[in-house]
């Protein structure tokens, strides 16, 4: 059972920077991928940015791209979100997902591991 460790989360002006990582306790195959979820209260998980094992390749939301950029450090069994330029807009609890075996990383659905989350607000 592989478990994930969110860490990072802290409150923030707008235009201000952050960076969340997120721990695994085993090593993620390369067949798998790992991601960043949010969900703002009232509203549903979105996923943020999607980072796949093999390649190191990711795909971000729309409301992201050129101010989020994942990453992975593998010596680590660690990912990380590198958020810029933050909008009040990206308050929401960030969760961190895995999947170990190979196929579809586009939906929460796909995850098999989930961490408990870290809360980002951003405030003026």
């Amino acid at each position: 059972q592989v478990q994930l460790v969110e860490s990072g989360g802290a409150s923030v002006h707008p235009g201000g920077s952050l960076r969340l990582s997120c721990a695994a306790s085993e090593y993620i195959p390369e067949s798998g991928c790992m991601a960043w979820f949010r969900q703002a209260p009232g509203k549903e998980r979105e996923v943020v940015a999607t980072l796949y094992r093999r390649t190191g390749g990711t795909s971000y939301a729309d409301s992201v791209k050129g101010r989020f950029t994942a990453s992975q450090d593998n010596a680590k069994n660690t990912l990380y979100l590198q958020m810029s330029s933050v909008k009040s807009e990206d308050t929401a609890m960030y969760y961190c997902a895995a999947r170990r075996r190979g196929g579809s990383c586009l939906r929460d659905l796909d995850y098999e591991y989930w961490g408990q989350g870290t809360q980002v607000t951003v405030s003026s």
